[in-house]
């Protein structure tokens, strides 16, 4: 019976290491109870919410949420893989921002955006690297339906995946030349941060997480 219960316990705990190992590369960016770690630079009040259900209700006027890290996750990533469950509504418009920073107002200028939009009048849709590699007039998916979103970055190359199925990908050119009107606009390293677009405009994200890539030379 102690030999029994010995091994049990080992098993037990070989069974959780292994667990544990599997998922401590990935870091929750959102769990739906809390937006801790977020901040809204508030150019429009009130426009990032937690349902219910626990997803993140993004509705109103212009406004960002920035990633600004935790004691455990920090606000700074080069290479990673991010995933987000994403549901968008009919004419509506958002985007998620990588390599960014913090600013109180107007759309960030530093870092790339990857556009969230199905059936929005622009014609750039879901999986678009804003303005720099751009998916257009059809959309990967069809609004009022959650999918997966994963931005992969490797050194200057990107990849965008919809439930798994890749619909981009970029590489910045060793002679970039950044567009006249974003000069900040490029692969660096730095945060995320989500896209309140206009007042006409309802997104839903859920399910955030990141997990750090290795550096590449």
């Amino acid at each position: 019976m102690k030999l029994a219960i010995t091994l049990t316990t080992l098993a037990l705990t070989v069974a959780t290491s292994l667990y544990s190992g599997k998922n401590q590369d990935w870091q929750i960016l959102f769990d739906g109870r809390s937006l801790d770690g977020w901040e809204s630079n508030e150019e429009t009040a009130n426009v990032f919410s937690i349902t219910a259900n626990g997803a993140l209700m993004v509705e109103g006027g212009r406004a960002h949420l920035f990633w600004l890290g935790l004691d455990q996750t920090p606000a700074t990533f080069t290479n990673f893989e991010l995933r987000a469950e994403v549901k968008t509504t009919q004419n509506s418009n958002s985007g998620i921002f990588f390599h960014t920073r913090f600013q109180e107002k107007g759309w960030p200028q530093y870092g790339l955006e990857a556009q969230v939009n199905s059936s929005h009048k622009d014609a750039r849709k879901t999986g678009s690297i804003y303005a720099l590699k751009d998916v257009l007039d059809v959309p990967p998916h069809p609004d009022d339906t959650w999918f997966e979103y994963t931005i992969r970055v490797e050194g200057k190359s990107v990849s965008i995946c919809i439930d798994g199925t890749e619909v981009n990908s970029y590489t910045e050119p060793e002679n970039f030349i950044p567009l006249e009107n974003r000069p900040t606009t490029r692969l660096d390293s730095g945060t995320f941060a989500l896209q309140a677009h206009d007042p006409k405009s309802l997104i839903y994200y859920r399910n955030i997480r990141v997990k750090p890539l290795p550096l590449t030379e």
